[in-house]
């Protein structure tokens, strides 16, 4: 790997907030999401990193500049039996100024700015987590922060369970398990995928937001599944066996004589899976009767005679009158 300081445009006097600026400016720029399938941009993206990773670090970034390891992190092998006590003690030094890690709030002055990117705030991590997280031990001790994504899955696919695809912060792309019946806006927790800790601690999660894209016929009400399903006047008068959508695909369903718009017929177990009950919803199937268009002769002639000796008042029975 090229040199850190290079990589993130610095020189080795940069400080610790010099550090953490120029990360977070290349990362905005260079993030793999903002150019999916870009393999050019996502290496520039993990060599950031990477970079970031070893300069945050107050230790490992002192033992670069004194030439104990490389730009990737190993050992370098001069030959002799370790380092000397006064290496050590201005390595203990210089840990002691106090460099921020990924979980300092400091590192991110106050701004959530992978939610500019992402559209998601960012949760705060756990022991340690704050700007104050290194006081006691002489250096930035915090869980790394997680990091707001967010996907998108078609109705029916979220209804039934799919995968979709991400890239990290880290420049690693990973499947992402949608469960049967996931809802709109649910979070999807991936653990140790968020930033990385500092001063051994863990690193944050990462969290998914699914966006459910809306159906052009289906909706969802809990683990039901509603639809509006338009018949014929005949169908409606005489009964009829029509097909009907649902998630799984077409089913046959049963239109009994003298159904009218508004009736209602159930589908049972052809809703979404409740994940808590692990027991599949109905589907409701709304009818409406549709004339025919353009209207039929034949049939206005009919019902002009049926008209003139038969009668029934629909809006005073429906209380409308």
């Amino acid at each position: 790997m090229r040199d850190p300081y290079q990589i993130l445009g610095l020189t080795r006097s940069a400080s610790a907030d010099d550090i953490k600026k120029a990360y977070r400016k290349l990362a905005k720029e260079f993030h793999p999401d903002l150019k999916p399938g870009n393999a050019a941009n996502e290496e520039r993206f993990k060599e950031i990193s990477a970079a970031y990773t070893l300069l945050s670090d107050s230790d490992k970034r002192a033992r670069f500049d004194r030439g104990e390891i490389d730009a990737s992190g190993q050992e370098r092998h001069h030959g002799f039996g370790g380092r000397s006590r006064a290496n050590a003690g201005r390595s203990r030094a210089y840990s002691g100024a106090g460099g921020a890690g990924a979980g300092d709030d400091s590192f991110f002055g106050g701004e959530d700015w992978f939610s500019d990117l992402f559209g998601g705030g960012r949760k705060r991590g756990g022991p340690g987590g704050g700007g104050a997280g290194g006081a006691a031990g002489g250096g930035s001790r915090s869980r790394g922060s997680d990091i707001n994504y967010s996907v998108s899955v078609p109705f029916v696919e979220a209804a039934q369970g799919t995968k979709r695809r991400i890239s990290l912060s880290n420049g690693k792309s990973i499947d992402v398990t949608v469960p049967p019946g996931t809802e709109d806006q649910a979070k999807l927790r991936l653990k140790g995928q968020g930033l990385p800790g500092a001063g051994g601690f863990g690193a944050g999660d990462a969290i998914v937001e699914v966006h459910v894209e809306a159906h052009p016929f289906f909706t969802r009400q809990g683990s039901d599944i509603h639809v509006e399903v338009p018949i014929t006047l005949n169908e409606a008068v005489l009964g009829a066996t029509i097909r009907v959508p649902t998630i799984s695909g077409p089913v046959a369903l049963k239109i009994p004589p003298g159904a009218n718009t508004g009736s209602t017929l159930r589908l049972r177990g052809k809703g979404v899976m409740n994940q808590a009950t692990k027991q599949a919803g109905d589907q409701y199937v709304k009818l409406k009767v549709v004339l025919p268009d353009p209207p039929d002769a034949e049939l206005v002639k009919f019902m002009e005679e049926w008209s003139r000796t038969r009668s029934y008042d629909v809006r005073k029975k429906a209380g409308l009158e």
